[in-house]
This record gives C-alpha cells, sequence and structure tokens, in this order.
C-alpha cells in the first residue's frame, strides 16, 4: 500500500465558479497538492469543468464530494452565504476545510464552524492567498525584527469596480457587499500587523442600490494604543495599498494574492523618522498564490500549525467579529466596542 504522506493531498472543489476554476489552475503544478474531484449541483457543469481543467472526478452534488472516500480536504468557494454551512458539513464528514474569505457571514457563523472543526478533530482555515506570499512572509520577518519600531499607525486599502447589479458580489442574500469581499482582505492585513483585535471601531459606507455597502471606511483601535484606517470599495478603480508606519520607520506593500499580475512583488521600507531617510526597496519572489496557499495548507494537515502560514482560527474569529463591528457602526453611524473573546 502507498504510503499516504507521500501522496499529494488530495482536493475537493466545492462548486464551479471562476474563482474554482482559478484555484485549480494555479494548484495545477504543485507536487505536494492535487484538484481531485470537483462538484456542482449541475452534473453537466461538473463535468465540463473537470474536463477543462484536467481533473480526474466530477460529482453533480455536494453531498456526493463530501462523501467521495478518495478526497482528503475540501476547498469551498461558495457564495459567503454558504460557507458556515457545507464548511461544517464537509468536517462532518471527515474531511479538512480550506474556505474562501470570508469564513462566513458573521461572527456567530465562524464560531459554529471553529467548534465544528474541535468537535470532529478537522483542520479549518480561511484562505487568504497574500498570506502566503513571499511579500507578505516578509513584512511579518521585518515587523518581528522591530525594522520599524512601535507600529503606531496602518492604513490598508482595496478597491475594485463593481456595477452590474446581477454581479453575486452586489447582492444581500448571498452575503454581497464591498466590506465581506475587498474589506475581509483590508481587516486581516491591519489585524496581522496589529496581533489583536480592535477595541473600538467606527466606520461609515456608501451604499448600492442592491441594499449592500458599496464603499467602507473605518477607523480601528487596537490595544496597542495603535490606529488604523482602512477602506473597501466597489465604485473605484482597482487599488490595494497598505502603508504601516512605525516610531522608528515605515512599510509599504501591495499585498498581492497573485504578484506580477498585481504588480511588483516589492516592499517600500523606510529605515527612520525624517524626511531625509531614503527608501529602500526589497524584492520578493514571485509566485501563484493560490498555489502558495494550498501547498502551506498541505504542510498544516500533514506536519501541524505551526507550518500554516495564514490566519490561524483564534485569527479569523477577530476578523469576523471586526467586520461584525465595522458593519454595526455603518450602519448606525456611532462607534462600536468590541469585545474581548472568551473561550475561542
Amino acid at each position: 500500500m502507498a504510503d499516504l504522506q507521500s501522496m499529494p493531498l488530495r482536493l475537493g472543489v466545492l462548486g464551479a465558479a471562476n474563482i474554482a476554476r482559478s484555484f485549480a489552475s494555479g494548484v495545477a503544478p504543485s507536487r505536494t497538492v492535487t484538484v481531485a474531484a470537483v462538484a456542482s449541483r449541475d452534473a453537466g457543469k461538473a463535468e465540463r469543468f473537470a474536463m477543462e481543467c484536467g481533473i480526474p472526478h466530477f460529482h453533480g452534488s455536494y453531498e456526493a464530494l463530501l462523501a467521495d472516500p478518495e478526497i482528503d480536504a475540501i476547498y469551498n468557494p461558495l457564495p459567503n452565504s454558504l460557507h458556515a454551512e457545507w464548511s461544517i458539513r464537509a468536517m462532518q464528514a471527515g474531511k479538512h476545510v480550506l474556505c474562501e474569505k470570508p469564513l462566513a457571514m458573521n461572527a456567530t457563523e465562524v464560531r459554529a464552524m471553529a467548534a465544528a472543526a474541535r468537535q470532529h478533530g478537522r483542520h479549518l482555515v480561511e484562505a487568504y492567498p497574500y498570506r502566503a506570499q513571499a511579500q507578505t512572509l516578509k513584512l511579518r520577518e521585518l515587523l518581528n525584527a522591530g525594522a520599524i519600531g512601535k507600529v503606531q499607525l496602518i492604513r490598508s486599502s482595496f478597491g475594485v469596480a463593481f456595477s452590474d447589479p446581477a454581479n453575486i458580489r452586489l447582492k444581500p442574500e448571498v452575503g454581497g457587499g464591498a466590506l465581506l469581499d475587498a474589506g475581509s482582505y483590508a481587516v486581516s492585513l491591519a489585524l496581522l500587523v496589529a496581533g489583536a483585535r480592535p477595541e473600538r471601531v467606527s466606520a461609515t459606507a456608501r451604499w448600492s442600490e442592491t441594499g449592500v455597502d458599496r464603499s467602507v471606511a473605518a477607523t480601528l483601535e487596537f490595544p496597542s494604543g495603535a490606529l488604523a484606517q482602512i477602506s473597501c470599495s466597489f465604485a473605484t478603480a482597482y487599488h490595494r495599498h497598505a502603508l504601516i508606519a512605525g516610531d522608528a520607520g515605515t512599510i509599504e506593500t501591495t499585498y498581492l494574492n497573485h504578484p506580477p499580475l498585481g504588480g511588483p512583488p516589492v516592499l517600500t521600507i523606510r529605515r527612520g523618522t525624517t524626511v531625509q531617510t531614503a527608501p529602500e526597496t526589497i524584492e520578493v519572489a514571485p509566485g501563484n498564490g493560490f498555489l502558495a496557499e494550498a501547498e502551506s495548507f498541505e504542510r498544516l494537515v500533514r506536519q501541524g500549525p505551526e507550518h500554516w502560514t495564514g490566519a490561524t482560527l483564534a485569527e479569523s474569529i477577530d476578523i469576523a467579529v471586526t467586520l461584525d463591528a465595522i458593519l454595526a457602526s455603518a450602519r448606525s453611524g456611532a462607534a462600536v466596542s468590541v469585545a474581548a473573546e472568551i473561550n475561542t
């Protein structure tokens, strides 16, 4: 019998949407992970997807994929409103889960998912490809080394234009809106840098005709005294940028998912406090974020949590709580206090 540890981790993909196609294409070169099956509620669609992407097996229902004994783990890129249900069902079926961001519609759902992961002894993680990239790994290294001193201010933004009301990102019933999409990236980056959830959140938003948030800006106050300003939008030209300012320097990053497609994979650091401080450009290796993320997920499953480059489940709960608070503040027009987590 073949040693399962020497075989690629066999992933099954729930759904045949565009992001699933991009994921399958990105992971294809891997020697440690393979997309072994895809499922759709339309068997014909699943078969076409499998043929086009070189996937050996397909299923005409999500249930059939979860019952497949040849699948080790599930990649869940379904609409936001289906993340919790199908991730929990996958773990109940004994599968590990790599779930697209946001992990769920709200923190209540995320906590239920975390409880299912504990109950069934499965790994559950949130998919942020940029966190597996060399660009972000280098950012972590610089921050941990104190390259810019104590972090005081964080600015992270992500915008991309979507205007067609038929676009799933603008549909409230499936968890649409800029905040849960682009904003989850900006929030996750701010929390990665701060190393904690905020204590207080103030936000404002502009709303689309369908009722979802189209643009959001928020201020986050952290226990360390650091402040973050995050923004996200479906009404602007593409932009993705973060500035981290410490008391001894600054770092700028585009925190890209897939450099060089989104731009050059570089960090710009200024080590000093005056206007005369010259910037230093740090180049990092490019690569497909889906591939880097999937291979990190394989190491998590096979070797343990210390090999995972993404958000921990506790960090994902913090992200969800922060997103909830931002939306509550934007709807109410008032600042929202964020309680500390108990028994996560």
